[in-house]
């Protein structure tokens, strides 16, 4: 019974449609009616590919006894064995396997992997005599060893794609259940929370009562946040980008404005001077840019000075909608500039603050999907995000 990896084997050159040919040219070349691919191991001979026009009996898959083959002995020297006539040969003449199989002209070459292993041998025998021992012949078969183990190695290739192809098939199933799970099991329940935190602040309460509304306020929108990022980076870098549904007159101003509502409500302690007026209808997608200005802001009220206004500006009165957030606090160190919108990036020691650090690449993610962009400035006295998107091409 032949093991899996010979089967294996025997399937990867049944792959190699030179092959056949191979074994062909070999024969017509030589004049030997006998030419296989042999895979040859530790303990078997079993043929891969034959072509017999002698009746010699073996077909792909049939085994011989390693012993009595004379690829037992190229397997251990991994060097090519070459027989014009048995019966004048002093080295083969009362060699058993010449005996027990019924041949004079034998030529067997070592197929030497990339690995340095052996896989087998390309060999040829005949019952008459054969002129073999040529500077031709031996170049033939070395280059139709090589061929063939190079195609080997293409074939080894090819399966390691298609293992891995499989791989990103499931991946891609577990990354679609990922999403459904994140977006409907996680955000729903979230939102219940957050709809209860506001109507309880809105309720006559007593301080304690208040202040641990406020701390379950505080968490959902974070968590809200974290998961609508969480949510976005799978569909942006594992699915199709971010998708946009932008119409010709977003009511912009006023998803702005909600929510600068709910950071007022989040930080209460943090100033805010809002100049937006926007003169001109911006096409986009109104939901989109409020997720983006939501965490842009949210980085402004974490790094900022709290002493110090949040001041926001939005205009869209000359060819471009632009819509600023500056913040006071300290410089942006370059290094932190340099990767400021890729995912997962923490500044040095606040990966407490910033979370997963998603935040920033999803506005970048969603300004690129409106073919604008954020600009980032950062001095001593003032770091400035601004988003700037072109009217003419929304």
């Amino acid at each position: 019974m032949k093991e899996a990896g010979i089967e294996k084997d025997i399937e990867a050159v049944k792959k190699i449609p030179a092959v056949s040919s191979i074994l062909e040219v070999i024969c017509r070349t030589t004049g030997m009616g006998f030419a296989a691919v042999a895979r040859v191991t530790d303990e078997k001979w079993v043929t891969c590919a034959v072509r017999d026009e002698i009746n010699f009996g073996l077909v792909p898959g049939s085994e011989l006894k390693l012993e009595t083959t004379i690829c037992h002995e190229i397997r251990q020297s991994q060097t090519p064995v070459i027989i014009n006539e048995v019966s004048e040969d002093p080295g083969f003449r009362d060699h058993h396997t010449p005996a027990l199989y019924g041949f004079q002209s034998y030529i067997s070459f070592p197929i030497i992997l990339k690995n340095g292993k052996m896989f087998g041998t390309l060999c040829a025998i005949d019952p008459k005599p054969a002129v073999l021992n040529t500077p031709e012949i031996k170049g033939m078969f070395e280059l139709f060893a090589e061929l063939i183990s190079f195609h080997l190695l293409a074939v080894d290739e090819l399966s390691q794609s298609e293992i891995k192809l499989n791989e990103e098939r499931k991946t891609a199933e577990f990354r679609d259940q990922f999403i459904a799970i994140l977006g409907h099991d996680l955000r729903n329940p979230v939102g219940a929370v957050l709809n209860a935190a506001q109507l309880l602040l809105k309720m006559p309460l007593e301080d304690k009562a208040k202040r641990l509304s406020k701390i379950v306020l505080d968490s959902a929108y974070r968590a809200k946040g974290l998961i609508n990022n969480i949510l976005d980076f799978a569909s942006g870098r594992l699915g199709n980008g971010i998708q946009l549904s932008s119409i010709p007159d977003a009511p912009l101003e006023d998803l702005l404005i909600q929510v600068i509502t709910e950071m007022r409500i989040v930080s209460p302690g943090t100033q805010f001077e809002v100049d937006i007026a926007l003169d001109r209808p911006v096409y986009c997608d109104g939901v989109r840019i409020a997720q983006l200005f939501s965490n842009l802001l949210g980085n402004a009220i974490t790094h900022g000075d709290k002493q110090l206004p949040i001041k926001i500006t939005g205009r869209s009165d000359g060819a471009d909608f632009e819509l600023s957030i500056a913040n006071g606090g300290n410089k942006i160190p370059q290094e932190i500039m340099d990767r400021l919108f890729q995912p997962f990036s923490h500044g040095k020691g606040e990966s407490h603050k910033q979370g997963l650090g998603l935040g920033l690449f999803i506005a970048h993610e969603i300004a690129l999907a409106h073919e604008g962009e954020i600009l980032v400035s950062s001095t001593d006295d003032e770091t400035r995000f601004t988003l700037r998107i072109p009217l003419q091409i929304l």
